[in-house]
């Protein structure tokens, strides 16, 4: 799909505020409201935007902790994985899940109240499937995280 500015402006200010109403959006961007809810639709039918969400506050919500977990396994079969995955989708604490390329084969990041809490987390983790080696990293400081793509490089298309 071809975007142009307009719609690297509707995408960038939506990263930033869903929330905006489409006369508002439109106006910012310069364009009319209709032009822009027709945008948005068409970025929407085209899977760019896949939905909108409220962001929540780990830390208001008292999810003060956060573990990168790697785990390595001997299993390289799609029943294992079938199964793994399957009961990773069922521990809502985990929150992104990753099939890696190197040392580790998959990554998970975890968000828990605290090391008691991980701690249950854990033992649902590992009771999922059989694993080769699990290694929890625990973060200290949250430098940077966002939830926007870069989009720059939509522009260089025009």
């Amino acid at each position: 799909m071809n975007l142009d500015r307009y719609d690297h402006r509707i995408l960038q200010q939506l990263q930033n505020n869903a929330d905006l109403a489409v006369a508002d959006l439109a106006e910012q961007i310069g364009l009319s409201t209709n032009a822009c809810w027709r945008r948005i639709k068409r970025l929407e039918a085209a899977g760019i935007i896949r939905g909108r969400v409220a962001l929540l506050s780990e830390r208001a919500l008292g999810l003060k902790l956060t573990v990168f977990v790697a785990v390595r396994t001997n299993e390289h079969n799609e029943s294992w994985l079938q199964q793994f995955a399957g009961g990773i989708k069922d521990i809502p604490e985990v929150v992104e899940f990753y099939r890696m390329s190197g040392d580790t084969d998959y990554l998970l990041k975890v968000v828990a109240r605290d090391i008691d809490d991980y701690d249950r987390v854990y033992k649902k983790l590992i009771a999922v499937a059989p694993m080769h080696d699990v290694s929890s990293s625990f973060a200290m400081e949250r430098i940077k995280s966002s939830t926007a793509l870069p989009l720059d490089h939509l522009l260089t298309a025009e």
